[in-house]
């Protein structure tokens, strides 16, 4: 049996989630409401008449898009190799999906990925240059003629 990677298990996830959020704020844009209406009406005016809520998660949903998939110019760059900036970034994200109605589900969704990259992050894992690979060990040289 394989060891678990588990920043490729919490990479599927967010991308699942941030599919699921780009959905949801489309959706939001014909249906807007607050997941949080039935205890303040307060809340109202980030959804209509102008939808503030819905452009920043689309937004949050296709950034997290890039960078999970990634796209080649953020490819090896420090801040697609960072889990530090992984734990921030998905925890805003998560706060403005619970806030959406439609996308209470991807918010739950990127909380269980917060959790397995903190997970990652304690055993010392790390994320490679090149997406999808695995790290190289140290120390390891090619032997030459033995």
């Amino acid at each position: 049996m394989g060891k678990l990677i588990k920043n490729h298990w919490a990479r599927l996830i967010v991308m699942t989630a941030a599919i699921y959020q780009v959905a949801a704020a489309v959706e939001g844009f014909f249906w807007p409401k607050i997941f949080w209406d039935f205890a303040t009406k307060n809340l109202d005016g980030a959804v209509k008449p102008i939808p503030i809520l819905q452009v920043i998660n689309l937004v949050l949903g296709l950034i997290a898009l890039a960078w999970e998939w990634p796209l080649v110019w953020i490819a090896g760059t420090a801040l697609h190799r960072s889990l530090e900036a992984r734990l921030v970034f998905f925890s805003f994200s998560a706060l403005a999906a619970a806030l959406l109605y439609q996308a209470t589900n991807p918010a739950l969704y990127y909380l269980i990925a917060i959790g397995v990259y903190l997970w990652a992050f304690v055993e010392g894992e790390m994320i490679c240059a090149t997406p999808w690979t695995l790290p190289k060990p140290r120390g390891a040289r090619r032997r030459v003629g033995v």
